[in-house]
């Protein structure tokens, strides 16, 4: 029984992460968003829908523990920084949009070129 309230709890934080992921997308498109708070939204939905990890998933204990923390760190500070009218907003729109962007190709495809494009750019201080 402890078992599968877990799995409920599991359940209902992952849906809550994948709303709070689609709502910062759409904080970050709006014009009274601040650029801090636009650029850590920006690199915090990357960071989710990309495919590529800081610390590899198969690497045990370590592998998840930056998606457990990194994921949560930036919603968090994301949030802080957005106006509370505008987020309230978001969360308004998220509830009544489907998440198209977490299962958009052209978001992968995205996503992919933004980690492409970093990697030159670091690759260039080497």
């Amino acid at each position: 029984m402890k078992v599968s309230m877990n799995l409920d709890t599991l359940g209902r934080w992952a849906a809550a992460l994948k709303q709070n992921i689609f709502t910062l997308y759409l904080a970050s498109r709006d014009s009274r968003t601040p650029g801090v708070a636009k650029l850590i939204a920006i690199l915090t939905v990357g960071y989710a829908l990309s495919p590529i990890d800081l610390i590899p998933d198969f690497i045990p204990i370590f592998g998840y523990l930056d998606d457990l923390l990194l994921l949560p760190a930036g919603i968090w500070l994301a949030i802080r920084l957005i106006p509370v009218l505008v987020w309230e907003e978001c969360i308004v729109r998220t509830k009544s949009e489907a998440f198209a962007l977490l299962q958009s190709r052209t978001a992968a495809v995205v996503v992919v070129l933004l980690w492409l494009l970093l990697s030159l750019w670091a690759l260039s201080f080497f």
